[in-house]
């Protein structure tokens, strides 16, 4: 069986595994480090005071959430996801933490969105374009929506930087090259992200990376591992008792102190040409 991104397809998963990519975006977003790198660019938006801003495969909705929390933002956020599982936790994690009035989540298709052109300050896509079926439609739509003057952030990363120590160097690369074609539909665009921008007619006009890496203790390493394992399996990309075999490794490494896990983010900032 040929590997689905599962996020690309969650609408056809399972409840269980719907459940568990919940709890994985959720737990990511609880993770310091990756909360870091929300803020790092949020900060440098440049919003207005009565800011409309528009998040693409908002998932539960958490990078929204951070958003509307933040005491620098003061204006309305839209989040916007094909998943209508994704887009009922998001309405009912907004609610619990006192945002949703400053927030509406709609189910909606990156690629085709139901807004008029112009409408928007800044767009955002924050690990979600190595998942889209066609990058480039997302983006393009993400250029219509924007206002002139206003900012599209994408934020992901380049997974073939995606590692795990392992003792068998060779089985750690194979695993670690299984885990992102189980995950990921794009794993190289942010790569690809210059070249289409100039396509599109959006000057970039800051961009930088960051690596993100767990060395003794694992978190958000960790529930990537144990979400992710399972596509692996069910795509038949390893052996099962090898894959389950390297996960409880990890899992020692993490209690042992002597684990290590790396990946390298970017994140570009654009505006209309």
């Amino acid at each position: 069986m040929a590997a689905r991104d599962p996020h690309r397809f969650v609408n056809e998963l399972d409840p269980a595994s719907v459940e568990r990519l919940i709890a994985r975006l959720e737990n990511r977003a609880k993770d310091a480090v990756f909360a870091r790198l929300f803020d790092k660019y949020a900060a440098r938006l440049n919003l207005p005071d009565s800011a409309q801003v528009l998040e693409v495969g908002c998932g539960t909705g958490a990078m929204t959430r951070f958003l509307a929390r933040r005491p620098d933002f003061t204006g309305r956020a839209v989040g916007v996801d094909h998943s209508p599982p994704f887009i009922e936790a998001a309405r009912r994690h907004a609610q619990a933490e006192g945002v949703g009035d400053r927030i509406a989540f709609r189910v909606g298709d990156a690629h085709r969105l139901d807004f008029p052109a112009a409408t928007f300050d800044a767009v955002i896509a924050h690990t979600v374009i190595s998942h889209v079926t066609d990058p480039a439609a997302v983006l393009r739509e993400m250029a219509r929506v924007v206002r002139s003057g206003g900012t599209v952030a994408v934020f992901d990363g380049d997974y073939a930087s995606l590692t795990y120590a392992f003792p068998d160097a060779g089985l750690g690369r194979r695993v670690d090259a299984a885990l992102v074609n189980a995950t990921f539909n794009n794993p190289l665009i942010m790569r690809e992200l210059p070249r289409l921008f100039r396509e599109l007619g959006l000057d970039l006009i800051e961009a930088w990376g960051e690596v993100v890496a767990e060395i003794g203790k694992g978190s958000y390493f960790r529930t990537f591992a144990e979400t992710y394992v399972p596509a692996v399996i069910k795509a038949g990309l390893l052996p099962a008792e090898t894959i389950e075999a390297w996960l409880a490794a990890q899992r020692r490494a993490m209690e042992g102190g002597t684990f290590f896990a790396s990946c390298n983010y970017y994140t570009y900032l654009a505006r209309p040409a």
